[in-house]
């Protein structure tokens, strides 16, 4: 409980310490939701991410794509736009992978880790020195006596949420 109590004492201080700042020319807006978005920005657009990579799910683009919108829609006060938004991201899923992961003593796969590389571009038309490429990466493990099909659709959201936040958290977050 005082672990807590600090917590949110400390997130209290940042963000008085956020508002003075702002009586002093500082020009962010801060959030609970951590986001860091200038207030000239006002919309956002998020290119359809393609599967460049050599395994191909068919619900991957779709489920990355959405998942990059909504996380904008709902942690941000920014608009979407088809394109030409303040801050705006392209890329492509570069890897979709699926290697064993942990083997028993007797070399039998136990897990099998399932990896996911996105390479996103962000442009923030607001503040260009804050614009970047860069690439992100996330896995989940699952038992190998499973086949990749029969767990896909469980994990694909779980590994696209991790990237999603960390993207967020790379454009809209200065802390």
């Amino acid at each position: 409980m005082k672990k807590l109590f600090s917590s949110l004492a400390f997130r209290f201080s940042l963000l008085l310490l956020a508002g003075a700042m702002s009586g002093c020319g500082v020009a962010v807006k801060y959030s609970l939701s951590g986001a860091s978005i200038p207030p000239d920005a006002k919309t956002f657009s998020v290119a359809y991410f393609p599967n460049n990579a050599t395994m191909v799910s068919p619900i991957l683009s779709s489920t990355l794509t959405d998942a990059l919108v909504d996380i904008f829609s709902r942690r941000t006060r920014l608009t979407q736009t088809e394109e030409g938004g303040d801050f705006a991201f392209e890329g492509e899923i570069v890897n979709y992978t699926s290697v064993t992961a942990s083997v028993s003593s007797d070399d039998y796969a136990l897990l099998n880790r399932l990896t996911i590389t996105v390479k996103v571009r962000f442009t923030n038309a607001v503040d260009e020195k804050a614009s970047w490429n860069r690439t992100f990466s996330a896995y989940e493990d699952y038992n190998s006596t499973k086949l990749l099909t029969e767990v896909e659709g469980e994990l694909i959201p779980q590994i696209v949420d991790k990237i999603v936040t960390d993207i967020f958290q790379a454009s809209a977050s200065n802390w």
